[in-house]
């Protein structure tokens, strides 16, 4: 053991540039964490050691040189669903089996111009559609904090490599939740951009186009095991893609403030269509008096925050939209049974029912029209706040669930609620294209970390980041998970 298994990415940066450990000891390192680890864990699922081994040395005769990079030398873990050339992409779908894309998502390009070293690609749920992460091709990720329990998904297989001490570095992506719940689950940091601080080209299913259509709720992002590496990670990845690129380039505001006396934040625990389990509340009320402590203005309640179960509504038939040509039937189920549990009097929940689930171009004109309202709405609240905290979902890590997802049940408190109900926190900001920063916050009394997510300002990533630094440095953040270290 070098001492780097669960190493900072600019920790890993810094011993490759003093000599302290060559990229091919890193990587040898990294490799042999998930031979010992990952038979168990199942995180790494597509492994490119050969390929690897081959950019390692190439990356040690390049330091050897004096050049210096971001991320040269650096092991990466890539999530299954973005290309990359030579590695298969299924999205978990057996019919995608063997299919190889041409060229690499953008993200990726990104990843291997600034050094780093692509090691393999990280376990998803089916087409993405779950807060699990198992497939037919692949089989199932266990979390490295409970075996039995999921390690989020969909880019459960991210967090999971994180956490296991296998990479400092995988990307993910986050359509309802995807980035931010393996996090909170894993107890480890997530960045969901706003929309579309970074290139998603290639993050598609097999054998669409790599540049299939403008991004709708979807965004791509990092995820690492302390915050400031968050920063490091998004600020390097974000940008116009080169098809945008001809016309625009990226130019971040500053955060908002630089210590925690210099934020107000609102913090909100309570959602109208849900209850948070006790374990996070009682969290969110140590981080509020912590905060306090520090300096922060912090409120509890504000008639400016937008209506959570409208902006919920308003999201998921945007995302029925989306997803109604392709949508598995478990899946499909699984939403449709949160939607009809939802109190009756909202307009977009009947008109999903009455259509079955699948919502028309005329649904989504309707839907976007309140969309543009409640992005109004906090455009007025961030006037008066800076950021917003949020639970990522309403409990901790839960058991490994296999049946139908119309079927499943999640329990909150010994109730049980309909499984979707996991998409109603990260829609929140999902809808309006908000940065979400998702950070590990505390464990509960069986030892399963839990997080929560800093919502900010629309562009304004650099404010979620550095408050997540903030509250990395006051409360603390990642700590390696029994038996892993």
């Amino acid at each position: 053991m070098s001492g780097l298994e669960f190493a900072t990415l600019r920790e890993q940066v810094a011993a490759l540039q003093d000599n302290s450990i060559s990229a091919t000891e890193l990587l040898e390192l990294t490799i042999a964490r998930i031979e010992e680890f990952d038979g168990k864990v199942n995180a790494v699922v597509v492994r490119d050691f050969d390929r690897a081994r081959v950019a390692a040395k190439q990356a040690d005769a390049a330091l050897a040189r004096g050049e210096r990079a971001p991320l040269l030398g650096v092991p990466v873990a890539v999530k299954e669903s973005f290309n990359v050339a030579g590695l298969p992409t299924t999205w978990g779908m057996p019919e995608a089996k063997g299919w190889e894309p041409a060229e690499d998502a953008a993200l990726v390009t990104r990843v291997k111009d600034a050094g780093g070293v692509v090691i393999g690609k990280t376990n998803v749920p089916h087409s993405l559609h779950d807060w699990q992460s198992y497939n037919d091709v692949y089989g199932t990720t266990s979390n490295p904090w409970d075996l039995t329990r999921s390690p989020g998904g969909s880019s459960g297989g991210s967090s999971a490599a994180l956490a296991a001490g296998y990479v400092s570095l995988a990307l993910g992506s986050d359509i309802a939740g995807s980035l931010r719940v393996p996090a909170h689950f894993c107890g480890v940091f997530a960045h969901k951009p706003s929309l579309p601080l970074l290139p998603g080209r290639g993050n598609v299913p097999p054998r669409v186009p790599a540049l299939a259509a403008p991004p709708d709720l979807a965004v791509v992002g990092p995820m690492t095991r302390s915050a400031a590496d968050l920063t490091l990670a998004t600020l390097l990845l974000a940008g116009p893609d080169e098809v945008d690129a001809v016309a625009y380039k990226l130019a971040l505001q500053p955060s908002r403030g630089a210590g925690l006396g210099d934020f107000r934040v609102l913090v909100v625990d309570s959602h109208p269509l849900v209850p948070t389990a006790a374990v996070i509340r009682e969290g969110f009320d140590r981080i509020t008096r912590g905060l306090e402590k520090a300096g922060a203005a912090v409120t509890r309640h504000s008639e400016l925050l937008p209506d959570l179960a409208l902006t919920a509504m308003t999201y998921l038939t945007l995302l029925a939209s989306r997803f109604g040509a392709d949508m598995p039937p478990e899946a499909y189920r699984a939403l449709q049974s949160t939607v009809a549990e939802i109190p009756p009097g909202t307009d977009t929940a009947e008109a999903i029912m009455q259509r079955g689930f699948v919502a028309s171009h005329a649904d989504w004109v309707k839907a976007d029209r309140v969309r543009i309202g409640l992005a109004d709405q906090w455009r007025r609240l961030f006037r008066e706040f800076d950021v917003v905290l949020f639970p990522v979902t309403p409990t901790p890590a839960f058991p490994h669930d296999h049946a139908e997802q119309g079927e499943r049940r999640l329990e909150i408190d010994g109730t049980a609620y309909p499984y979707g109900s996991h998409v109603l926190w990260p829609s929140a900001a999902t809808l309006t294209g908000l940065p979400a920063t998702a950070v590990p916050i505390g464990r509960t009394p069986e030892g399963l970390p839990y997080g929560m997510q800093i919502v900010g300002p629309y562009l304004e990533d650099r404010t979620t980041l550095r408050f997540a630094e903030l509250i990395e440095q006051e409360f603390g953040g990642f700590t390696p998970p029994p038996g892993f270290a």
